[in-house]
């Protein structure tokens, strides 16, 4: 009962990870630039995401362009979108298999189908958790460098998004619930290997017929 309490509850942190990660690919507040300027009425908050940038102005207008090009993109960019998208698709697959594999639900067969399938749902949200972290890591690191030159204008100078910190977050969330379905898996197995069953020894038939006959009467 533990240890489908615990894929249950790996089950709910993958399920936060999952709608985090689509979200964080989806919203346009990866580079924030807020530019207040001498006038707060004409104040201009750009958002720049992966697939879209974003201004925002004071007066509640509110404007959006696709980025159609995707060869002009920078190289960070264009790895954010390739790694999300399998981020994405790796935890979609991951939350399919573990539904069959785990304990709470009366689907897979038996045990050790179960079990492999709850390990194969674990290693894709493990490597979805991976694809999800390097590009808010590489996206970060780009965005603070650009901060911290002395050549870039202040105009042009950008902050992480709301979007940077979902992304770590869902990527946590992902990792932590591929961790506990892959050692659920083997849990029993281990215990197994260290507890091996009882073998019981039975006497051979053959030498308790012959321990009763006496050997005195044989010349």
């Amino acid at each position: 009962m533990a240890s489908a309490s615990l894929q249950f509850f790996a089950f709910i942190l993958a399920l936060f990870g999952v709608f985090g990660d689509i979200a964080a690919t989806l919203l346009p507040h990866w580079k924030v630039n807020a530019d207040v300027g001498s006038n707060i009425i004409t104040a201009i908050t750009q958002m720049q995401g992966l697939w879209m940038d974003c201004t925002w102005y004071s007066t509640g207008m509110f404007s959006c362009t696709l980025k159609y090009s995707i060869l002009s993109l920078p190289v960070y960019i264009q790895a954010a979108r390739t790694t999300m998208v399998l981020s994405c698709i790796l935890s979609a697959f991951g939350i399919c298999i573990t539904t069959v594999g785990m304990k709470c639900t009366r689907l897979g067969g038996d045990i050790d189908s179960k079990n492999n399938a709850c390990f194969a749902g674990g290693i894709c949200f493990i490597l979805a958790g991976i694809f999800g972290l390097v590009p808010t890591c590489w996206y970060t690191r780009e965005i603070i460098s650009n901060f911290l030159d002395q050549t870039i204008p202040e105009s042009s100078k950008h902050e992480p998004g709301g979007a940077v910190y979902t992304g770590f977050i869902s990527a946590g969330f992902l990792l932590i619930a591929g961790v506990i379905f892959c050692s659920s898996c083997f849990k029993r197995q281990q215990g197994a290997w260290i507890y091996p069953p009882k073998q019981h020894h039975f006497p051979s038939t053959e030498q308790d017929s012959n321990a009763g006959y006496s050997l005195k009467d044989y010349v």
